[in-house]
């Protein structure tokens, strides 16, 4: 039977969620996290084990909140991202650093606990059900031989933005082919009327198609990516002055230097679903009466 792994990044700190942990805020009638229904769609869809990224100062409400629960119905395990580890060439020079290194080091805290083809998803957001059908079929496909050809499953930004405040989205070109050509992190990306725009700190304005491609950070992945992101976390370290506060090793941005180098190739999956999660405070109500229309609809029970 064919295997793969859902890792869940879940090391966010939710400083914009106004000091709760967000991760860990109920939106189900009966308690149930965002995480629950993710993990409820991948299993439907064929995933039969579960990576949770976090840091080990949330590990005791980790677990009691969902990790002891979910443990009795799919394999788990679990990586720590703390920002201290890193190459040991580089503790002195960061000594001072306190926020984690980003996407990139939160799938390669995970390198001792996969060994199998692997989808990467954050722990707030909702993607439906159909992104994990799409990107289990991708990634157990026996004919996907070729390891440095990777997936991601894009969404619309339209059906990605918040009422609440700016999100950041990896704003993607897909080529004819269906492949993506170019991703760039795009920051402050605000809901406008029937438009979206991007503030720049300059005072400018820029004006973004409401049904561009965007990449929502759910990848698929194969354990011989950690070689690549190993080797790239170490020339970003190098890179950097000495304690940096704030630089990430960001997923999208990684891709896309790979891609621009030609190193790796990136089928696009399509995901029609809206997307929704928790950004913001205020957003969790929108989540909740979304997750009561799916259960209405009999997606859920």
């Amino acid at each position: 039977m064919s295997k793969a792994t859902l890792v869940i990044m879940a090391a966010g700190i939710g400083s914009r969620f106004g000091g709760g942990i967000k991760q860990l805020e109920p939106v189900g009638p009966n308690g149930e996290i965002i995480m629950d229904y993710s993990i409820y769609d991948a299993m439907e869809a064929g995933f039969d084990k579960v990576v949770f990224v976090i840091r080990k100062n949330l590990e005791k409400d980790f677990k009691e909140i969902i990790g002891n629960r979910i443990s009795k119905i799919i394999e788990v395990a679990y990586a720590y991202q703390e920002v201290e580890d890193i190459p040991s060439q580089y503790k002195d020079r960061f000594h001072n650093r306190t926020k984690p290194w980003g996407t990139g080091q939160a799938i390669l805290s995970c390198k001792d606990v996969i060994d199998t083809p692997f989808l990467v998803i954050n722990a707030d957001d909702y993607y439906g059900k159909e992104a994990y059908k799409e990107s289990f079929n991708y990634l157990t496909n026996p004919e996907n031989t070729n390891h440095k050809e990777i997936c991601m499953v894009s969404f619309i930004l339209k059906n990605t933005l918040s009422d609440n405040g700016a999100v950041t989205r990896g704003m993607c070109k897909v080529n004819e082919q269906g492949m993506l050509s170019d991703i760039v992190e795009t920051k402050n990306i605000e809901k406008e009327k029937d438009t979206a725009v991007v503030k720049k700190a300059d005072g400018t304005v820029e004006n973004l198609d409401l049904d561009s491609v965007v990449s929502m950070n759910m990848w698929g992945l194969y354990p011989e990516f950690m070689d690549t992101l190993e080797k790239g976390f170490d020339e970003f370290l190098s890179g950097l002055e000495v304690d940096d506060q704030k630089s990430e090793y960001l997923l999208p941005t990684i891709i896309g230097s790979l891609l621009d180098r030609g190193e790796i190739s990136v089928k696009v999956l399509k995901s029609v679903d809206k997307w929704f999660g928790v950004t913001y405070k205020e957003d969790k109500e929108m989540v909740i009466s979304a997750i009561k229309e799916l259960i209405d609809a009999g997606m859920y029970h």
